[in-house]
């Protein structure tokens, strides 16, 4: 039999001294700041995004595509793809948006100054203030629409960097942190699904932010999307969430905004840019 591998011993201080693997070794760095000089492109529209259509992008693109749908013509937007793989995201424009150098950010050239935007969900709730759509206006609903986007900011990251990265990404499986995050997101599921179960959306009878938050995560993952782990996770056994997840994705403007800043799968499914309805519309035809 193989030796069993040594055990590692964290050392006092910790060093980043070789490449961690996995798939976004190249990109992953313990210091913030940009890397190069480059200028952000801006299109025509007060809104401009820069994004990719990860989970996170496509919340901001499906709110915007719902704003447009609820006839805001000040929601319309220039979403230029960022290439995460290259590291657009460390050059010296994204980092002066979003000093965290995650996407997506957002500019509002309709204010004076601009409004930079970073974080999904505080562009999100930005948007709702600003249109004055998506976000209840009574106290106890808007509290509790509150407590849903941020369990879903908060619950995300075990479903990405903690589940995904260890069974989809790592350069090697780890059981324990497979079986670890895998426990964790079957609770994050357990949690919508009971919540699913006596409401239509998360907040109510109303689709809200909260529900456009938590889609482009839990309702991939149910779509088989998200990891190709939907058999591995069981997630046919939520039905609650099964039936919300279905329900959202057959709305025109989820539709229309899950394909702007794809750069793959299927071609019918990819629009690397998008400066005008008409773009989305010559995907979708």
């Amino acid at each position: 039999m193989p030796d069993a591998p040594e055990a590692y011993t964290p050392p006092k201080v910790w060093k980043w001294d070789r490449p961690s693997g996995g798939r976004f070794a190249d990109i992953n760095r313990p210091v913030a700041g940009p890397t190069h000089d480059k200028e952000l492109p801006v299109g025509a529209h007060p809104l401009q995004l820069y994004s990719v259509a990860t989970p996170n992008g496509v919340k901001v693109t499906m709110m915007l595509e719902e704003l447009l749908a609820l006839g805001h013509s000040g929601a319309e937007y220039d979403a230029w793809l960022v290439n995460i793989m290259g590291g657009d995201q460390f050059g010296s424009g994204f980092v002066g948006v979003n000093p965290n150098s995650k996407i997506p950010a957002m500019v509002d050239r309709s204010t004076s100054p601009p409004t930079r935007l970073f974080e999904s969900g505080s562009i999100l709730f930005y948007l709702a203030e600003k249109f004055g759509e998506l976000l209840p206006t009574e106290s106890a609903a808007r509290a509790e629409c509150m407590n849903w986007l941020f369990w879903q900011m908060g619950s995300a990251p075990f479903l990405g960097g903690g589940f995904g990265h260890f069974y989809a990404y790592a350069p090697e499986k780890i059981e324990y942190a497979i079986d670890r995050f895998a426990m964790e997101v079957k609770r994050q599921l357990d949690v919508i699904d009971r919540n699913l179960a006596e409401r239509r959306f998360l907040v109510g009878d109303q689709y809200t932010i909260a529900d456009i938050a938590t889609w482009p995560w839990y309702g991939a993952l149910v779509k088989g999307r998200l990891y190709e782990a939907g058999e591995f996770l069981d997630v046919a056994s939520y039905a609650n969430v099964v039936r919300w997840t279905n329900e959202i994705a057959a709305r025109p403007a989820v539709r229309r905004g899950r394909i702007v800043n794809r750069a793959w799968g299927p071609e019918e499914e990819r629009l690397l840019e998008r400066h005008s309805a008409a773009d989305i519309d010559a995907v979708l035809r």
